[in-house]
């Protein structure tokens, strides 16, 4: 006979980890299933670690809502709970006169997202700030930054295990059954058992819809098709000339090759973008020539044989190199009928910066009455 719970959680990256913290925090005996042999080593691990402004995202889009009200929760659980993380700004750099329309469109969109902070400044107000940046003119974001994503998921870790939940490491989902009881799960494993659990979120990220599809009953025609973006870093072999991140004027789908810092002033470049179709982490030296000549665009002064490989990520996108870009599809039992199931789809970029507000989210999907300690609501 299985084994019964109120609250499973699949995958135990930073959003993962801050769904079941807001479970727990609610009263649910709440487990976390990951299939690795520890948490957030996929997607939460591999990225740029930047707190987001909520800048680029559609209005009244899940992505833009979650990220600027994550925003706010973010900085201030990193400073009640003593997370590493640093206010640097960052600048948007219109690197000739033919983009600076481009930054006008970025701050009308921004400000119907209610990001209200941003500044258009000339080249000169740029190259006071930054004397390195080749610039006309660039966009001051005052509030992105940085912060130390391992240690924000071993504090949410922390705050899960402190309201009584657990991670269950080396524990994927095989598969599962929709039953009067709620979901019945296969786990895997050294000890392979069933597990029946009255809510189950599916927050499993690059596995999201693999996971829905091998739950009998779930609706097959709800689970969208999930598209690999790889994407490599390159670090700097010196101390980088910049106090800010340093980001060129998006194109497209992509944000192109940035710069970014970590809490110690180390500078890294990226992501730039790969579609692939199976998951690989190897980073090709060889496209250290692409990086050079994208970064050259707006810090000529980059010596030559100064990146290193370094690491690479792959965001889950619900959309191909040809399409618009998507919004998060967070997917409850309005949307496909399944007393308890919540889909996560898709939860690429801004998913670290709104990780709180995405917690809050679903927990408001099941109606449970937050704690003192749990985040503030995000309306759908």
């Amino acid at each position: 006979m299985a084994d019964s719970i109120e609250c499973v959680v699949i995958g135990a990256g930073v959003i993962g980890l801050s769904i079941a913290r807001e479970m727990a925090a609610a009263g649910l005996e709440t487990v976390v299933l990951e299939k690795e042999n520890r948490i957030g080593t996929s997607t939460s691990s591999r990225n740029s670690e930047v707190i987001h402004a909520g800048i680029y995202y559609l209005a009244d889009s899940l992505k833009a809502k979650t990220c600027v009200g994550g925003k706010a929760m973010l900085y201030d659980y990193c400073r009640e709970r003593g997370v590493g993380y640093s206010n640097c700004g960052k600048l948007i750099v219109a690197t000739d006169k033919d983009e600076m329309p481009a930054l006008r469109q970025i701050v009308s969109k921004a400000e119907a997202n209610g990001v209200d902070d941003l500044v258009l400044i000339d080249r000169a107000q740029a190259l006071d700030i930054e004397p390195e940046l080749n610039c006309a003119a660039a966009i001051l974001s005052p509030s992105t930054g940085i912060i130390d994503t391992h240690e924000l998921m071993l504090t949410l870790h922390g705050d899960l295990e402190n309201s009584g939940g657990t991670v269950a490491v080396e524990s994927p989902v095989k598969g599962g059954a929709i039953t009067n009881g709620g979901v019945l799960l296969q786990v895997g494993g050294d000890d392979e058992f069933e597990l029946l659990a009255r809510r189950v979120i599916n927050c499993a990220g690059l596995g999201a819809s693999e996971v829905a599809r091998s739950i009998n009953g779930m609706p097959a025609e709800l689970v969208p098709k999930i598209y690999l973006a790889k994407g490599c870093y390159f670090s700097y072999n010196h101390r980088a000339p910049f106090r800010h991140l340093i980001y060129p004027v998006p194109h497209a789908y992509a944000l192109g090759v940035h710069l970014t810092l970590d809490l110690g002033g180390r500078a890294r470049f990226g992501p730039d973008i790969e579609w692939v179709e199976s998951i690989d982490y190897d980073v090709d030296p060889l496209r250290a020539e692409s990086f050079y000549s994208a970064i050259r665009n707006y810090w000529p002064g980059l010596p030559d044989e100064s990146l290193s490989p370094d690491y690479s990520g792959i965001r889950p996108k619900l959309q191909g190199p040809e399409d618009e870009a998507r919004d998060f599809l967070i997917q409850g039992p309005h949307e496909h009928g399944v007393p308890g199931l919540v889909n996560l789809f898709g939860m690429e970029s801004p998913g670290l910066t709104a990780c709180l507000a995405i917690g809050a989210y679903v927990r408001d999907l099941y109606q449970l009455t937050p704690s003192a300690s749990s985040s503030t609501t995000i309306s759908p």
